[in-house]
């Protein structure tokens, strides 16, 4: 009798996690980090993931992500470091299209620093921060002292076994390659 509630025991727990599908592993390609703060890239999206120093669990990593349509992730690192040249008087308000972004920008110790302040899903009442970041520190981020932010330009790699179909919800305009690659089957 134990032997046949041990055989349904196990057949029971294999079909449990036989609901359970693998799928491909993408991994995000790694732009700069500096201690808590990255930028990473996955085709043509670009997220940067930071510690959030706002809640008190310092395990909790939030991100926030764009893509970059007429070179964004460039666009950004030059508003960020022209902050650093004239200090704004007030936070630098960015609306992506799931949250709002201010870049706050503060003295620290005489050097000038910036904040990512991350209003989760465009809510004021869910508030992320990052680490204070020196000019050197954001250079290291965007790869500027590594050389990958040549990466920002590149066009994303497709899978040649995949076809990709949708459409991209971040910008109704045609594509820099030339429009539309499809082949009538024989």
């Amino acid at each position: 009798m134990r032997k046949i509630i041990l055989l349904i025991t196990c057949m029971f727990s294999i079909s449990v996690f036989s609901q359970i599908k693998v799928l491909k592993n993408e991994s995000l390609v790694e732009i700069g980090k500096d201690n808590s703060v990255g930028l990473y890239k996955k085709e043509d999206k670009f997220t940067v993931n930071y510690q959030d120093l706002n809640t008190s669990n310092l395990n909790t990593i939030r991100s926030f992500s764009f893509q970059n349509m007429n070179g964004d992730v460039t666009g950004l690192y030059k508003l960020i470091i022209d902050g650093f040249i004239s200090v704004p008087e007030e936070n630098v308000v960015l609306e992506l299209p799931n949250d709002i972004i201010e870049l706050h920008y503060e003295k620290n110790y005489g050097q000038p620093t910036v904040q990512f302040i991350q209003y989760i899903n465009k809510n004021r009442k869910y508030v992320g921060k990052s680490q204070f970041l020196t000019q050197k520190q954001v250079d290291k981020v965007f790869g500027r002292t590594s050389g990958k932010y040549s990466m920002y330009e590149k066009p994303a790699t497709v899978n040649q076994g995949t076809t990709k179909g949708g459409t991209n919800t971040a910008s109704t305009g045609t594509p820099a390659s030339g429009g539309s690659k499809k082949k009538a089957r024989k």
